[in-house]
């Protein structure tokens, strides 16, 4: 193994680290095993994560949807990380956030930006003047003399990763290759694998939700009347996401088939998309279908998907989260990101555009049809209830 960046006699004296990220929920449902790791390697050192709002803007309409990002849901139950810096999404109390972590004196800041890596680097240093600073750093060319001062800032780096340096590597080994980099510490590929603790609280919402919709039978065992299918078509960026007409296109095509017809549908809405929606949605009266966002908490969200017997989602957090759950998942994808799949490959099928620069909406109906026609639910029930693992396998994939 070679030499950690960070050496083991500062961890050994250290008592808090800083982590700086730009995260998307689909970034910590992988990235949460490695801080988890670090916090079984280093117990006496507290975990503090500045969560970075690349959407951060003047405009005060914008800060309620903003400062309700579900991922601090999730982070607020994380019992490894002790603080989080959440208040970012304005240039006010971006500027008060720096103000206060500069008080706690980080003897260590690591950031994991990939985006934009010099600025993560200025604000890495920023935060802790005298504190040992690491930093993503990507290729700078010899004339470009502002980042080359910018990351001799920087006391360690971590090369930038492509899909070339990286060939065949899923996500979750990027980023315990990173760990393993930083820190010296090993996570073995089954320690990658996404999870999610879903408080009781909010599996009881989703089953009473269930119920109401209808989709939960009253026979006492808690079987499901009829399939349960999760489909989302939202994505961050248009170029991921995929058009809601195809959504009802796809429950109309399913409803012409006999297996399907009893089949309930959810419509997963991002909450400033939910009026439109309903519109939509409403002009086709689409029996058990039934539109659902996670707007008063992120487990909402995992709740409802663990109740689900198939999920259908473009490339965002849904399908990792998926995994998690431990529910079947047909992922739409474009050739761009292949890293980003998802790591349950027994109960994952990828569908990805045809040519490299396609976005998801290449992907039709007749597509997914294809997939589904192949998929045999009676056997991954039985796979459901046989597997001690929790885990389903369905080999139809």
């Amino acid at each position: 193994m070679s030499i950690p960046l960070i050496a083991p006699d500062l961890l050994e004296k250290s008592n808090k680290i800083l982590f700086v990220a730009h995260l998307a929920l689909g970034d910590f449902t992988y990235l949460q095993n490695c801080f988890q790791a670090f916090a079984r390697a280093f117990p006496h050192i507290r975990i503090h994560l500045w969560v970075d709002e690349r959407r951060r803007t003047s405009r005060a309409s914008e800060w309620e949807h903003l400062k309700k990002y579900s991922l601090y849901d999730w982070l607020a139950e994380c019992p490894y990380i002790e603080k989080v810096y959440n208040q970012t999404y304005s240039p006010a109390l971006f500027k008060q956030s720096i103000h206060e972590a500069q008080q706690q004196d980080y003897p260590i800041v690591v950031s994991l930006g990939v985006l934009e890596r010099h600025k993560y680097a200025i604000l890495a240093r920023k935060i802790s003047p005298r504190g040992f600073v690491v930093g993503q750093k990507k290729r700078v060319r010899p004339y470009d003399i502002p980042k080359h001062l910018i990351y001799r800032k920087l006391d360690a780096f971590i090369p930038a990763y492509t899909a070339t340096t990286h060939a065949d590597q899923h996500i979750s080994d990027i980023y315990a290759g990173w760990f393993t980099q930083l820190f010296g510490i090993e996570i073995p590929p089954a320690s990658r694998f996404p999870f999610v603790h879903i408080p009781e609280k909010w599996m009881r919402y989703a089953q009473q939700q269930f119920a109401a919709w209808g989709f939960a039978s009253n026979d006492g065992t808690g079987r499901q009347a009829g399939k349960a299918v999760f489909l989302n078509a939202f994505s961050k960026s248009l170029e991921r996401s995929w058009p809601l007409e195809r959504v009802i296109e796809l429950v109309q095509a399913l409803r012409r088939h006999g297996e399907w017809r009893e089949t309930g549908f959810i419509v997963n809405v991002v909450p400033e998309e939910l009026e439109r929606a309903r519109k939509l949605f409403a002009r086709h009266a689409l029996a058990r279908v039934h539109l659902f966002s996670a707007e008063d908490n992120f487990f909402q969200l995992p709740a409802i998907l663990s109740l689900c017997d198939l999920i259908v989602s473009v490339e965002t957090a849904v399908m990792h989260l998926a995994n998690a759950v431990h529910v079947p998942v047909i992922a739409l994808m474009r050739q761009k990101n292949p890293e980003w799949a998802p790591i349950d490959q027994a109960n994952s099928t990828v569908i990805t555009v045809r040519n490299r620069d396609d976005w998801v909406d290449k992907i039709t109906v007749d597509d997914v049809m294809a997939v589904l026609a192949k998929m045999d639910f009676s056997r991954a029930r039985r796979d459901m209830s046989s597997d001690s693992g929790g885990k389903q396998t369905l080999n139809s994939f």
